[in-house]
């Protein structure tokens, strides 16, 4: 039944609830997501509430007219099989004028999200243990508060489908999150954001010019948690990316399917080392 079913924008604390549900799902979501993922779109997240209670949730962030992102899509376990979700899941998107919209879709709602028009772009691939073989801290990598604040956001535009520079500030500046720029020549040639997760710690994103330089950020970000475990979310075409994981000791735990609904963005994969999250893109 989908009766008394209400829908709002979520608050910060409804976010937090979000952030325990998808810890509950198995999605290792990281300690401080939360206040991260509500700067980036204040309005982009949506609950469903029955006779009072949260009953489903889900996010749909809009990073400008032309592209958004869906993710935290979940329904509380006792009342799945009654089409509470979906419900959200049409409001939200009926509210969403984004032209194109994004997620990250688990293995068994694949089809359910082909049948609402998104197509698969390519598989994630999650990647985690606890690294071996690395070849230690290039002395070369700066912190991210290093370089000006804009240029990191031009560089990461080259590789998101959209400015997100309200996510960027809060994503950067949150503490426990490690960011590592690496240079050439004074300009931005890749940068990585390691975070403590629920279960060890995520690194995300990744980007890089090069395998060296993803390489060799990966070694320095990991040299911040010595002996602990390490989750990368590499997209599976970028096979380099995949070798890289392999060659440090990770194994894979999970996949997700990009997909889009309407025109799906050019990204340069081959620069995408892992993505920042399942959740936002």
């Amino acid at each position: 039944m989908t009766d008394r079913l209400t829908f709002r924008n979520g608050t910060p604390d409804d976010l937090d609830l979000m952030v325990t549900w998808a810890a509950q799902e198995g999605w290792n979501p990281g300690a401080r997501d939360a206040e991260c993922f509500y700067a980036a779109d204040p309005a982009g997240f949506w609950v469903a509430r029955r006779d009072g209670e949260i009953a489903a949730c889900m996010s749909l962030v809009t990073y400008d007219a032309a592209f958004a992102f869906l993710g935290f899509y979940i329904t509380r376990p006792d009342l799945r099989g009654q089409g509470i979700g979906y419900t959200l899941w049409k409001h939200g998107l009926a509210d969403c004028k984004a032209h194109t919209i994004g997620l990250d879709g688990v293995v068994d709602q694949q089809d359910n999200y082909r049948k609402s028009g998104f197509t698969l772009a390519h598989r994630n691939i999650r990647y985690g243990g606890v690294p071996t073989g690395d070849s230690g801290p290039d002395e070369t990598h700066k912190p991210i508060t290093s370089v000006p604040f804009d240029a990191l956001a031009a560089y990461d535009r080259s590789l998101f489908p959209a400015h997100r520079t309200g996510f960027l500030s809060a994503w950067l500046s949150t503490p426990g999150h490690i960011g590592l720029v690496a240079l050439k020549n004074e300009q931005i040639c890749g940068y990585g954001v390691i975070r403590p997760s629920k279960d060890g710690n995520k690194i995300g994103p990744l980007f890089a010019e090069d395998t060296q330089t993803a390489t060799s950020l990966f070694d320095a970000l990991v040299a911040k948690v010595p002996g602990e475990t390490v989750i990368l979310d590499p997209p599976e075409p970028n096979k380099d990316a995949v070798a890289l994981c392999l060659a440090r000791g990770l194994s894979p735990v999970f996949e997700t399917a990009r997909m889009y609904r309407g025109d799906a963005p050019k990204l340069p994969l081959q620069n995408i080392f892992g993505i920042t999250s399942f959740e936002l893109g």
